[in-house]
């Protein structure tokens, strides 16, 4: 198998000198590059993937929704609990009763406790690295890399993509923000890697206004509550000029399509502009983003955090049509290292206990990820939507001398839900301290062939790279045994 290309071979729009700021301004109306990803994607043709490359008749997910919590999740404060454990493995929290019987979540869990049915928790998630970078590049690829590997290799979302294709309208990955830039020094590893920048995700943030998370000064205690705007600002039409008059101003069409043309004789943008005017225009697309028309009584279900906010955002796309949304939710200018907990005097975090009681950290998580469920389900959505809750690593068992967790790859907890997935049930165990799995351990490359299976996609099809060499789908990594009915 050859290896991964270098990022210095991937063609890349964003380093075409039609950059991301001057791709095209008609007088004060600027269509942001952001909009183009996964517009034009398209089903791989016969000859570029192998035979067998058709998806499984058992497929049931039409979508997935992928829960991407950054930074490294407390398995010990959240799903995991361990209250026989001395105070400094266990720390102060409860552990509560589920409705499945003799499974118990921590009590900052309670309402994804009482929606444990509909969920196949995996706390043997097991891997051998404490590198955010190394982690997370693997998660979000499903492929073990290497630090020249963290940007060339496509995400999950990617090759969904590239497969799959968009449907309504509506880009074939879209990261809800997509803004999360772990470091140092800020690092996008939200790529389409060596299948082309054209398949990275359609980012509803855009570029990070600051890249930088630890920049700015935090607050000890800042308010979970967050009236996030979700809009993309590529779907805001400026002053005066409304959807109708768009559509009859020939003038700005023919701009358009000259720009279309000259770069694709440049042969730099693989067609990212050729949707841009019917994505601007389309009612549709923009009701999908406008969270402004869900009931305040739903809004307040999710909580008006942040992540509440976008688990929201990602049903609407997904009941719009949307294909892969991954809920983005990781390192945040305002909260700082939202995961990554280790209570460093520079983090003004309290106890890890304490942390995980908190709106816009594990408490806001069950509060935001039941309610997605509980929403789903109500809208016949949950079966044909695939819900992956992935974070890199799980922490330390023994709290720090801040009064926080560390890193740990050895062992942590993510969920899956709907779209063909066998609720009800825990799959794998950690040792009495939460360190090691006293089951098999699952990988990333174990997560992304599950959901690869779940959606139709054979893991072991061949991919090729702009440079015509040959990829697997996956090189490693099985679907997780019992996920999946």
């Amino acid at each position: 198998m050859p290896a991964a290309n270098p990022q210095s071979e991937i063609r890349d729009p964003q380093s075409h000198p039609w950059g991301r700021r001057d791709l095209l301004r008609v007088g004060s109306l600027g269509i942001s590059s952001a909009i183009w990803p996964g517009l034009n994607t398209r089903q791989a043709t016969a000859h570029e993937t192998a035979p067998h490359e058709s998806a499984p008749s058992t497929a049931k997910a039409r979508s997935v929704i992928f829960l991407w919590m950054a930074g490294g999740v407390t398995h010990h404060d959240s799903l995991d609990p361990k209250p026989e454990a001395p105070e400094e493995i266990r720390g102060t929290l409860s552990a509560i009763a589920t409705t499945l019987p003799g499974v118990h979540f921590a009590e900052s869990c309670p309402n994804l406790a009482r929606l444990a049915e509909r969920i196949c928790l995996v706390r043997s998630f097991s891997h051998d690295s404490n590198d955010h970078f190394l982690s997370q590049a693997y998660c979000l690829s499903g492929r073990k890399v290497t630090m020249q590997q963290i940007t060339s290799e496509p995400n999950i979302g990617s090759i969904v993509s590239y497969l799959h294709g968009p449907r309504n309208q509506l880009p074939g990955y879209i990261a809800v923000p997509g803004i999360t830039r772990p470091g140092p020094p800020p690092t996008n590893e939200f790529v389409g890697g060596w299948l082309g920048g054209q398949f990275s995700p359609f980012c509803v943030g855009g570029e990070p206004e600051q890249p930088d998370f630890t920049v700015g000064e935090k607050e000890a205690n800042p308010s979970p509550l967050a009236n996030e705007d979700l809009l993309p600002k590529a779907l805001s039409l400026v002053d005066g000029l409304d959807i109708d008059r768009l559509g009859r101003r020939s003038q700005l069409r023919q701009l358009l399509e000259q720009a279309i043309g000259d770069a694709e004789k440049r042969g730099a943008m693989d067609g990212h502009y050729q949707n841009a005017f019917h994505l601007l225009a389309s009612p549709s697309v923009r009701r999908a983003f406008d969270l402004g028309l869900e009931p305040d009584k739903l809004r307040e279900s999710y909580g008006r955090t942040k992540l509440g906010g976008r688990c929201l955002m990602a049903r609407r796309l997904v009941e719009a049509g949307a294909r892969f949304v991954m809920v983005d939710y990781g390192y945040d200018a305002e909260y700082g290292n939202l995961w990554d907990n280790h209570a460093v005097p520079a983090q003004k975090q309290p106890h890890i206990s304490e942390m995980a009681k908190r709106g816009y950290h594990v408490a806001g998580m069950d509060k935001a990820f039941a309610a997605l469920i509980t929403d789903l389900s109500e809208r016949g959505l949950l079966d044909s939507t695939l819900v992956v809750f992935h974070t890199e690593f799980g922490r330390t068992p023994k709290i720090n001398r801040e009064g926080g967790r560390d890193h740990w790859g050895p062992a942590g907890s993510i969920f899956f839900a709907g779209g063909g997935v066998r609720g009800g049930q825990v799959i794998g165990a950690t040792d009495r301290q939460g360190a090691f799995p006293l089951t098999p351990g699952f990988t990333p490359g174990d997560v992304a062939a599950t959901i690869y299976r779940a959606i139709g996609i054979d893991s072991s099809a061949r991919l090729y790279d702009l440079q015509r060499r040959p990829h697997f789908v996956l090189p490693d990594g099985e679907p997780i045994p019992g996920v999946l009915g």
